[in-house]
């Protein structure tokens, strides 16, 4: 069996240690202060009772104001500055409002979005609905399972999806972990075309792929193998794409740990929420740190 090999990089940590901390203040060029604009339907349904869909119908309906206009057009962005107005009612974010996450463990068969045009089952179907207004970060895709984070602030969800905190999985595969495969989770990789592995409907063709953290063979053979591995980025369907390169298939992905944050003994199917040291931590993170700037554009989705 192969040890948990860590690629020997400065940004590389243990996986024992991967918990939220502070960044390299040293690291200017690859970290800065940033205050990123977001969909106007988002910005109201976290911080107000309307649901995102809610939000949708009383933009169209021409009920909320940015800077004292009416707003129609659902693809509008707001950031901080903005003033924000149903009616006469103004709708800001309270950043000393005390935060809540959870942590669900996704199984198999649920999208993790609030609505699906297909009708297939979402998590929030399963989710109490007492958490129906929280935001996911990040996504696993339909096929896979494993542990998902959800909070109910804006900041918290987009300092925790544009970290580069490890997030670790273990996945199956349909073949043989060959010197290649391994060369490319030590080295990264570059592909004009990276579209194995993607969803058929996916308009994103190359991709680059960062150096793994961390990854230890469980088991190699011919028929499949057993992996595990520690990323930093979760790009839309960064693994699946990566082992597709080389021929393989992903058959089973379930992600079992977050910047620290562990599914632990929860059962699939089960929500809980954070610990208190974990959320000790988080706040070190979400208090100290500064969004990190992927040079890829990519949405969340392992």
């Amino acid at each position: 069996m192969k040890q948990y090999i860590k690629r020997d990089s400065r940004d590389s940590r243990d996986s024992r240690d991967s918990r939220p901390s502070k960044p390299n203040k040293d690291k200017k060029d690859e970290r800065e202060e940033v205050a990123e604009p977001i969909r106007l339907n988002k910005f109201i349904s976290h911080n107000s009772t309307y649901s995102r869909r809610e939000a949708d119908k009383i933009i169209a309906e021409g009920k909320v104001f940015l800077n004292g206009k009416v707003v129609t057009d659902l693809a509008t962005k707001v950031s901080e500055s903005d003033d924000v107005k149903i009616g006469k009612q103004s709708i800001k974010e309270d950043k000393k409002r005390m935060y809540t996450v959870i942590i669900y463990n996704k199984p198999k068969g649920e999208l993790v979005t609030k609505h699906d045009p297909q009708g297939r089952k979402v998590i929030f179907d399963s989710l109490d609905n007492k958490y129906k207004h929280f935001m996911p970060i990040g996504r696993l895709d339909y096929a896979s399972e494993g542990l998902v984070l959800l909070t109910d602030s804006v900041d918290v969800a987009n300092k925790l999806m544009h970290s580069n905190l490890e997030r670790i999985y273990k996945i199956k595969v349909d073949g043989k972990i060959h010197p290649k495969v391994e060369e490319a989770m030590k080295n990264g990789l570059e592909l004009e075309d990276a579209s194995s592995g993607a969803h058929e409907l996916s308009k994103i063709k190359s991709m680059s792929f960062e150096p793994f953290i961390a990854y230890q063979i469980l088991t190699n053979g011919d028929t499949f193998s057993k992996i595990k591995v520690g990323i930093s980025e979760g790009k839309n369907r960064e693994l699946r794409r990566f082992f597709g390169h080389f021929g393989l298939e992903i058959m089973d992905l379930k992600r079992f740990e977050f910047g620290g944050i562990s599914l632990n003994n929860l059962p699939t199917g089960k929500s809980r929420y954070l610990t208190r040291d974990e959320y000790k931590d988080l706040r070190h993170f979400v208090n100290s740190t500064e969004i990190y700037k992927s040079k890829n554009n990519y949405s969340d989705n392992d």
